[in-house]
């Protein structure tokens, strides 16, 4: 359950702002592979691919119950598309 701000009511998520990742506009309207592969550049994310994935997460939680049920599949497939290429590149950097 998540807190409220004693101050206004609001949850704390609503103060939650970020300069760190630089999605394009309208990329969460795409298909799976385009989001998993945009979240997945040192360009969005600069700090790799895991951090994508919170993005995604993220915006998906905000959604809530506004996302509609084809879309947020979607963005479930976008989720596993984009944690096969996080394990790869961990993989990668193991070896």
């Amino acid at each position: 359950m998540a807190q409220k701000n004693k101050k206004s009511g609001k949850k704390w998520v609503a103060d939650v702002t970020t300069d760190s990742t630089h999605p394009p506009e309208g990329l969460f309207t795409k298909d799976a592979a385009t989001i998993a592969h945009t979240l997945a550049s040192k360009k969005v994310s600069p700090k790799g691919p895991g951090s994508g994935m919170r993005m995604l997460t993220y915006f998906m939680n905000r959604g809530g119950k506004n996302l509609s049920v084809t879309r947020y599949r979607e963005l479930e497939r976008a989720k596993k598309l984009l944690s096969q290429r996080f394990s790869k590149n961990k993989g990668a950097k193991a070896a």
